[in-house]
């Protein structure tokens, strides 16, 4: 079997780079929403989501960073065009929207998007012995899973 540079099947090493790479297109997007809402939110909650929402999109853009260089690190190449982000992400883009409670729920609708795409990394990380993705993905998705349980209970 032909391994990459870091000992795993180059074969498993591709089908987990297109799961990854779809994973990067919807945190693409996901970031730039939160951009949307930071920017354009307004209200009697104005302070407390302008804060929470660039807390937000600041931990978006790590994480993107961190799956494009994993991508590299297991031999591919990240997606890296907004073109490629759109195509290829089950987040679609937020426009205009004023409603600040909206927002929140597109938030949360966006973060349980990226736990399933997250999750299905995991899966196919485990079965193919992958503790970098593997460790990647969990930290992903207990850090998200917290915050889903936050916005929910500000929805209430």
């Amino acid at each position: 079997m032909k391994t990459n540079d870091i000992g795993l099947g180059v074969k498993d090493s591709i089908a987990l780079i297109e799961k990854l790479n779809l994973l990067l297109a919807n945190y693409q997007i996901y970031y730039q929403n939160l951009r949307n809402f930071h920017w354009n939110v307004s209200g009697p909650n104005f302070f407390e989501l302008h804060a929470k929402f660039e807390e937000l999109y600041t931990t978006a853009n790590e994480n993107v960073d961190e799956v494009a260089e994993r991508i590299l690190t297991l031999g591919g190449r990240p997606l890296s065009s907004y073109g490629e982000y759109i195509e290829n992400s089950e987040i679609k883009e937020a426009r205009e929207i004023q409603d600040s409670k909206r927002m929140v729920e597109i938030v949360r609708e966006n973060l349980n998007t990226l736990l399933k795409v997250e999750r299905e990394v995991l899966d196919s990380a485990s079965e193919q012995g992958d503790e970098g993705t593997v460790t990647l993905m969990s930290d992903y998705i207990t850090a998200k899973e917290k915050v889903v349980w936050m916005l929910s209970a500000y929805l209430k």
